[in-house]
């Protein structure tokens, strides 16, 4: 599955084992926009609308750490921060940086 490509994979005695993500921390900006969500938004669908790659759903949901981190929706009604597009290449710097 595609959500997976970017896993690191490393071998703990000889078996294959997966490193934890981590990902950057991510300040407000006047950049960012701020939406109040419904009950059908995902991050992976607002990630593509915003950015025109789903992939980057992590970015939206780091962003809005005060919101429970284990589920693609966000609860509806909740006002999000999406960071603006011009600062997508120095978060992917950043989550690179820390995952090398």
């Amino acid at each position: 599955m595609a959500r997976y490509l970017s896993t690191y994979e490393t071998k703990i005695d000889g078996k294959r084992a997966y490193k934890n993500v981590k990902y950057p921390l991510i300040p407000p900006s006047d950049q960012d926009v701020y939406v109040t969500t419904t009950f059908t938004d995902r991050f992976d669908i607002l990630a593509k609308q915003y950015y025109q790659d789903k992939s980057l759903w992590w970015v939206i949901s780091t962003a809005n750490s005060n919101l429970t981190q284990n589920s693609l929706h966000p609860p509806a009604e909740s006002i999000i921060r999406i960071p603006g597009r011009s600062r997508i290449p120095f978060i992917l710097s950043e989550y690179e940086s820390l995952n090398s």
